[in-house]
């Protein structure tokens, strides 16, 4: 379970501080079906550090924006993506790699490496506005509180950091509203489609019963990119290639230096890394191939739909405990419900607190019904059940509202409260100590399963909406087109 704690400034912490992630109808539990703060999904979109503007290619720009050097570098579907985009993306891209202590590959390898980042970013981008996501002003602002929050600092503080040292506070947000465009398509057109089986977990926990916690791992790789429906001589063409690679990295190349030339994985410029995580989450393909490496080993050539696969084992440490238990595990819940009032440009903080201060006044003092309540004001999707929560476990909640969810009584009505979600009226009903391992066992599979399940769905998903785009690349001197 994603809870984002540690998470920097950065863009990608973005998946760990959704403040709206797809909840189970209460509007304030943790996001379920994300990967933990340590792992990186397969191939995740790369946080989006320019702007991805659209522009009409019948409608030129006015003669104002015309700058010298500044032209239109590729044509993706109806957008365009610009030198000047291009080569402030460069900028991040060759700046990364020197952080990275990654020697860089020629001026026009990154370029290239770039402007496809660019161009998978600027289809997804595309997607998500033919399907009607948007990100409002007040989700940016309350992602933005979060990545504060995470970071000790007020977002006065954060804004005079970005704008000292960084992109600028109103280019992070655009970024940020950009990179939460793309988690929220990700959301909808792979993470929703991922079933995973009771028979499968059933068959999980049978599997993995009294055996030792999975070691973490983390991998890299170099990716071989097939496009879909390719003919066969393409895909021997592009065997051929991998098989190079390969060559090349068993007579002494450096993984991370070929990974940023020649990976046509979205990871290149990280040296190919994708990340770590419990050895059990990698997708399968990806188990079988390393099983019975050592760190700094590579694979053989794996082939999936997406293409041909070099992996390397960067790092692997050992665990203790058992993976998923079976003992018992008492804790204490809460059966609790809620009123939830969403702040807006027409709610403001102060009116949503006034407002519930008034419905908590007509509970105590004249005795109306908390469940009538919650079904006539309530914006939440637990409103049609009177805003029942059900039984909550411990951490199954933001800590604001468990904090205070525990400090009442049965039978007590909370003050107004603020969580990331916004305002909230807590009515705790009862208590009871309950044993969890069983649930929480199937829990722990079903994560584990649905991870190994979704990174190659995800990348598949990527690849695919690539393939279908119309792509027009202009980078040649002679192809320089003014606007």
């Amino acid at each position: 379970m994603a809870t984002g704690r540690g998470a920097g400034v950065a863009l990608s912490s973005l998946l760990a501080v959704l403040l709206a992630g797809p909840v189970q109808a209460q509007g304030l539990r943790v996001p379920e079906g994300f990967p933990p703060a340590t792992s990186t999904p397969l191939q995740s979109a790369p946080p989006p550090s320019m702007p991805a503007q659209s522009m009409p290619l019948e409608s030129p720009a006015p003669a104002s924006r015309s700058r010298v050097g500044d032209y239109i570098v590729a044509v993706v579907n109806s957008d365009v993506i610009t030198r000047r985009e291009l080569d402030g993306r460069m900028q991040i891209a060759l700046a990364s790699l020197q952080q990275q202590n990654i020697q860089p590959p020629s001026q026009e390898v990154v370029e290239r490496q770039v402007l496809e980042r660019m161009i998978v970013e600027r289809t997804q981008l595309q997607e998500a506005a033919a399907a009607g996501i948007q990100v409002d002003d007040t989700m940016l602002d309350r992602a933005v509180a979060r990545i504060a929050e995470q970071n000790q600092v007020s977002v006065d503080q954060l804004r005079d950091e970005l704008n000292r040292n960084g992109p600028g506070f109103q280019q992070y947000r655009e970024d940020l509203r950009q990179e939460i465009l793309m988690v929220r398509l990700r959301e909808r057109e792979v993470d929703s489609t991922v079933a995973v089986s009771e028979t499968e977990i059933d068959a999980l926990i049978e599997e993995t019963r009294g055996q030792a916690a999975p070691a973490e791992m983390t991998l890299a790789q170099i990716l071989v990119r097939v496009p879909e429906g390719s003919p066969s001589d393409e895909v021997a063409r592009q065997r051929r290639k991998a098989e190079v690679l390969l060559e090349q990295l068993r007579g002494g190349a450096d993984f991370a230096q070929l990974a940023a030339a020649s990976s046509d994985g979205e990871e290149a410029l990280r040296g190919g890394e994708l990340g770590t995580r419990p050895a059990d989450r990698w997708p399968e393909l990806f188990l079988q191939a390393v099983s019975r490496l050592q760190p700094g080993q590579v694979s053989e050539i794996i082939q999936s739909g997406n293409g041909f696969h070099i992996l390397k084992v960067v790092e692997l440490t050992s665990a203790t405990g058992v993976v998923l238990p079976t003992e018992s595990m008492p804790v204490q819940q809460t059966k609790a419900r809620h009123i939830l009032l969403k702040t807006s440009q027409i709610l403001s903080d102060e009116q949503a607190r006034t407002r519930l201060s008034g419905l908590r006044d007509r509970l105590v003092q004249g005795g109306e019904s908390f469940t009538e309540l919650a079904r006539q004001y309530s914006n939440d999707a637990s409103a049609p059940q009177g805003g029942d929560l059900g039984w909550l476990s411990p951490s199954e909640t933001v800590p604001e509202f468990e904090r205070v969810m525990n400090s009442l009584e049965p039978g007590q009505v909370s003050q107004p409260i603020q969580s990331p979600f916004g305002w909230h009226l807590i009515l705790v009903e009862d208590r009871r100590t309950q044993d969890v391992g069983r649930e929480r066992q199937r829990s722990a599979a079903r994560q584990t399963l649905f991870q190994r399940k979704v990174d190659q769905k995800y990348e598949d998903w990527a690849s695919a909406l690539r393939d279908r785009a119309y792509v027009e690349i202009r980078l040649g001197d002679d192809q320089q087109i003014n606007y």
